[in-house]
């Protein structure tokens, strides 16, 4: 396995767990279950922004909180700035 591979692997579940957990919280809010606590789905989403993101707007859950709305596409900014310096750092593996 290549290590483009491997990174694109490790990406894409970084992405895909906080994408299911704001399904899953919406889930659980229509329900009237047991949630995911904020501090949870915002560490998830600086693990993942893109995922959070999406999930946040194809879900409809926390888009109307600044907590979320504002937070969580700066996590992604942050996340395209990182990778832009390490690439220009470290050149691509």
């Amino acid at each position: 396995m290549t290590s483009y591979v491997l990174i694109a692997i490790i990406w894409a579940i970084a992405e895909l767990v906080p994408f299911i957990a704001f399904g899953l919280d919406k889930l659980k809010a229509k329900k009237g279950m047991w949630r995911i606590p904020e501090a949870t789905l915002l560490a998830l989403a600086f693990v993942g922004p893109l995922g959070a993101l999406i999930g946040m707007y194809l879900w409809h859950h926390k888009t109307k909180k600044p907590r979320f709305f504002i937070t969580v596409p700066l996590f992604l900014i942050l996340r395209g700035v990182a990778v832009v310096l390490l690439v220009r750092h470290f050149g691509l593996p």
